[in-house]
């Protein structure tokens, strides 16, 4: 039986990106792709991404982090499921810091001055090819080749490339609005320049100090709202003079503040997150999983 069967759960979201927490720490299992993907059927707790929170591996942490797409695949990073995590922990603990583990390395979460509001150090971008990463070699990863013509929309091409723990492509265009991203999302998000696949995000200037971004997201689909993306994006945007290195990132389910720092290069984002309700996965969700 899957170790998710009965075991409790708090639903979450941040600026709509729909978030569940599941705390493993006392659990000597880990969630099965299978699992992940069973857990987020119409029928059980649909999500955008699934934080599991396993007891610490490293001194000094305050926990060790798996992160899952509905799809059951996992992520390195996810922004707005870490401040959904570390609400929880500064309530429980009463820390206003915290240091996680995740694959993509240590993040650390700081508690905000007003309620439910917090600040994740999501580390620095990465640029080099290899590193976002790409199928082949870009001396200059703020524009790399790649177009595609959707039907009866505006030409995409020339995306900004960067890896913020996740694979981004950022396309610049004058309306994030003219395109059905649900529709050329998924090839984008496949192509093969991206042998890790990419989050695919449509990015507009609206002045040096803002940025309205959508997102389709690596293993989600649409979403509300992807801290990473908002991340690269500002980055991405930075990098080719287009905004200041502190900006506001307005998505579909609201803003965020992005700040990249200057004397040590790691991207700061802060924003608010929002508790749902709390309860427990129905066994027969993996029943039916099993059986097939």
């Amino acid at each position: 039986m899957s170790v998710l069967a009965n075991h409790p759960f708090t639903k979450m979201n941040g600026l709509g990106n729909e978030i569940v927490v599941v705390d493993m720490r006392k659990e000597a299992g880990t969630i099965s792709a299978q699992d992940a993907r069973a857990a987020a059927a119409p029928n059980g707790v649909p999500y955008d991404q699934l934080m599991a929170l396993h007891a610490p591996r490293t001194s000094g942490t305050d926990g060790y982090l798996r992160i899952y797409n509905n799809d059951g695949s996992e992520a390195g990073a996810c922004g707005n499921g870490m401040r959904c995590v570390a609400e929880l922990l500064f309530k429980e603990t009463g820390k206003s810091v915290l240091t996680f583990e995740t694959t993509a390395g240590l993040l650390n979460c700081w508690k905000g001055e007003r309620p439910s509001i917090s600040t994740v150090d999501m580390g620095k971008p990465r640029f080099a090819w290899n590193e976002v990463p790409l199928a082949k070699k870009f001396e200059d990863t703020r524009a790399i080749d790649l177009g595609t013509r959707p039907m009866d929309e505006p030409t995409l091409h020339s995306p900004s490339a960067l890896s913020m723990g996740n694979p981004h492509a950022i396309f610049w265009v004058d309306d994030v609005g003219a395109y059905d991203l649900g529709k050329i999302g998924p090839s984008l998000e496949t192509h093969p320049i991206f042998p890790e696949r990419a989050n695919i995000s449509l990015a507009q200037v609206a002045s040096r100090a803002r940025l309205v971004v959508r997102t389709w997201e690596r293993g989600a689909g649409l979403t509300k709202a992807c801290g990473s993306a908002a991340c690269a994006a500002a980055v991405a945007a930075a990098r080719l003079g287009l905004v200041e290195r502190e900006v506001t990132v307005a998505l579909p389910g609201g803003e965020l503040r992005i700040e990249w720092r200057v004397q040590d290069d790691h991207v700061l984002m802060t924003g608010p997150v929002a508790y749902e309700y709390e309860g427990k996965f129905d066994p027969a969700l993996f029943k039916v999983r099993a059986s097939r």
